[in-house]
């Protein structure tokens, strides 16, 4: 029991650090797009994690290659994540703040038992619904102006529901991974997976200007913090709670994400903005994301 609880206040720790990646992620993600497309950006995000975690793979013998009958699965948890889940993110970021779209991947947790309910037949609770219906008002405060007018960018706001949904439905995949296989299995083939499928699009719509592009420090800082901390640290941290402490209860970490990233926006990029509308539409969203996770404990 003693290691169990030892494992289990571990997951709790390595998700909120997890979140302070995530958090600053949408930091680094503005400063790469200084000099890099969205694609583009992804592209040497992945390429460079599967390659640093293959590296680490090979030292400590950790299994590459999934069991056969187990692919089609990889191939399924890969689209959702990575693959969808940065397209809508990527490309999102072009237009929206980052503080919007941290709100946004903020209400995750609040899709997870929708989804469980469409695809696994598993129960949905009043407090869900309530908890969708809040969030949805905050989300209203983000993005409408007084004369209910778009602030936000719609289709900023619709690429990022993409990154949301497929966040849902990757933390739905993973939990039937996570049992069978180890956290850097896991990982290595969501790389290789979501590489192939990246490649057409960053090839296609995006070459010609990466390979012209200038390499600078400060470009060379923000994809290795996207590597080491966003790609493989957080996601290593995220599984590894999923596996001990369930996908319920790590999900609700993602609240902090908004947080962080708000707080970290406003000491760093000069085009982000902190006011009062932003701070009402946060806590709506979030008393939103509590409410609709919120389970009443049951007197022994």
């Amino acid at each position: 029991m003693a290691n169990k609880n030892t494992s289990n206040y571990l997951a709790y720790v390595l998700i909120v650090i997890a979140m302070l990646f995530w958090g600053m992620s949408y930091i680094w993600i503005k400063i790469a797009y200084e000099f890099l497309g969205p694609l583009s950006t992804v592209f040497l995000r992945l390429f460079f994690s599967l390659l640093l975690i293959l590296i680490i793979a090979l030292i400590f013998g950790i299994r590459i290659l999934p069991h056969k009958e187990d692919i089609p699965a990889f191939m399924l948890l890969a689209f959702f994540e990575p693959f969808a889940y940065f397209m809508g993110e990527s490309l999102g970021l072009q237009r929206v703040t980052s503080s919007v779209a941290s709100i946004m991947i903020g209400t995750i947790p609040l899709f997870i038992p929708l989804f469980a309910f469409l695809i696994l037949k598993d129960k949905i609770t009043r407090n869900n619904i309530i908890g969708l219906l809040i969030s949805f008002i905050g989300l209203l405060v983000l993005i409408l102006k007084k004369d209910l007018s778009f602030q936000a960018s719609p289709s900023g706001i619709l690429l990022m529901l993409v990154a949301v949904f497929a966040g849902a439905l990757y933390t739905i995949q993973l939990k039937k991974l996570s049992t069978k296989y180890k956290v850097g299995t896991i990982i290595i083939n969501m790389q290789i997976f979501g590489l192939i499928y990246f490649a057409p699009f960053f090839l296609y719509y995006e070459w010609n200007d990466f390979i012209h592009t200038e390499i600078t420090m400060e470009l060379i800082a923000a994809i290795a913090q996207l590597v080491v901390f966003a790609s493989l640290g957080a996601l290593y941290f995220f599984i590894y709670s999923v596996d001990k402490i369930g996908v319920t209860r790590t999900s609700l970490f993602t609240n902090l994400i908004p947080v962080v990233t708000v707080v970290a926006a406003w000491i760093t990029l000069p085009n982000e903005e902190v006011n009062l509308k932003l701070l009402i539409g946060i806590v709506i969203i979030l008393s939103g994301v509590y409410i609709g996770n919120y389970t009443k404990k049951k007197k022994i």
